[in-house]
């Protein structure tokens, strides 16, 4: 769903064309799902990705779909992404835009940042996620600092909204 600067609702067009050319501002989310010792857990995208495959990221990223509420999407996303059923809330927003240099696609987005809990197990889809790790918030933050190639350019923005919330 394409968007206004202020998040309103402005239309609709199909995923990919929102991101090719300069990028269409669209809605988004990146959920941060944490475990009891408060490790994050991330996952480092597929191969096969359109854009910044292969890179580190928060647990599940992704757009919702038509008539779909940002945490309906989140809890259908990680489902399908990495097998995991609950439940995240919504903790702030940011907008970013970010190039891919190896897709030529571009990330124009209005991200809504979600956080939840998850202890059990996860069944990553082999499309969608090459491999996952939990960390804890200052170790990612000394990674990314020190490696940002490494990971997804909104991965950082993101997590300023998770860590001025904690």
């Amino acid at each position: 769903m394409t968007v206004d600067q202020d998040g309103r609702p402005a239309g609709t067009m199909a995923k990919l064309a929102a991101h090719e050319g300069d990028g269409v501002l669209h809605r988004a989310f990146s959920v941060f799902l944490f475990d009891r010792d408060g490790r994050v857990l991330l996952q480092r995208r597929a191969e096969d990705k359109h854009h910044f495959r292969g890179r580190w990221s928060n647990t599940c990223c992704s757009h919702p779909l038509p008539g779909e509420t940002v945490t309906q999407a989140a809890s259908r996303r990680l489902a399908e992404e990495l097998g995991i059923a609950a439940d995240a809330e919504e903790i702030g927003t940011f907008t970013y835009r970010a190039a891919d240099p190896d897709s030529g696609l571009v990330e124009v987005e209005f991200d809504h940042v979600l956080v939840g809990h998850h202890e059990g197990a996860i069944a990553p889809d082999p499309a969608e996620v090459g491999a996952v790790r939990w960390v804890h918030l200052d170790e990612l933050r000394r990674t990314i600092d020190s490696d940002p190639d490494s990971f997804t350019p909104w991965l950082s923005l993101a997590l300023d909204v998770v860590e001025a919330h904690r």
